[in-house]
C-alpha cells in the first residue's frame, strides 16, 4: 500500500517538473543552433534594415549616425565638385538642394559666368566629419555636420588668367553643413538646407 502511493508521488512529481519544464521553454526559448555570428550577406541585410528602422522611428543613435555620415560625405564631394567645376552649372547635385541652397548656388555661378570667369577643383578627399548636433524640428530631422577637406582649387578668367586660389597649393577647408530629411516622406535622400564656412 505505502509503495503504491510512493510511485503515484512520483509520478505527480515527473508531471509537475515536466510542466515546469515546458513552461520555461515555452517563455525562455530554445538553442537552435543559429545563435552565433550571422552570414556576411545576411549581416549587411540584416544591419542595413535596422539602420532603416531606426531612422524612421527618429531614434538618431550610433549606428544611424555612422549609415547617415557615410552619405553625408558622398554629398559634400558631389556638391563641392558640382559647384566649382568649369561649366557654372548644378548637374549633378540638384537632387540634394533645398529649393533656398539651389538658388543661392545658381545666382553665384551666374555672377561668375557673367564675369567670364571659371573654377578649376581637383577634390582630395573628406579628411574628417562629425555630427555638430542633431534635432527634430516639427517634421523634419536636421543633422549639422562639420567637414574638414582638403582641395586644390583656383577661379581663372576667360583668357586662364588666375583670379583666386593657386593651381599648385593644397587648401584645407572647413564647413559646417546642416542636412534635412522629412520623416513623413518615402524618398531616402537628406537635402542640404544651410552652409556656414
Amino acid at each position: 500500500m505505502n509503495n503504491s502511493f510512493e510511485y503515484i508521488d512520483i509520478i505527480l512529481l515527473a508531471m509537475i517538473a515536466g510542466f515546469i519544464f515546458l513552461r520555461l521553454r515555452g517563455i525562455l526559448g530554445k538553442k537552435t543552433g543559429f545563435e552565433g555570428k550571422l552570414a556576411t550577406e545576411f549581416q549587411k541585410e540584416f544591419t542595413k534594415n535596422v539602420a532603416k528602422q531606426k531612422n524612421q522611428n527618429q531614434n538618431f543613435d550610433e549606428l544611424a549616425q555612422k549609415d547617415f555620415l557615410k552619405g553625408a560625405k558622398i554629398a559634400y564631394e558631389t556638391i563641392i565638385t558640382d559647384f566649382s567645376d568649369s561649366d557654372n552649372k548644378l548637374t549633378h547635385s540638384k537632387s540634394l538642394l533645398s529649393k533656398k541652397i539651389y538658388d543661392q548656388f545658381k545666382n553665384a555661378l551666374a555672377e561668375r559666368e557673367s564675369k567670364g570667369h571659371f573654377a578649376e577643383i581637383t577634390f582630395i578627399g573628406v579628411m574628417s566629419a562629425i555630427i555638430k548636433e542633431h534635432k527634430k524640428i516639427e517634421n523634419n530631422l536636421e543633422v549639422t555636420v562639420d567637414f574638414v577637406s582638403e582641395l586644390i582649387t583656383c577661379i581663372k578668367d576667360k583668357d586662364k588668367k588666375i583670379i583666386s586660389g593657386d593651381p599648385e597649393k593644397v587648401k584645407k577647408v572647413y564647413d559646417t553643413w546642416t542636412f534635412s530629411k522629412d520623416t513623413r516622406s518615402n524618398s531616402p535622400n537628406w537635402l542640404l538646407i544651410e552652409t556656414q564656412n
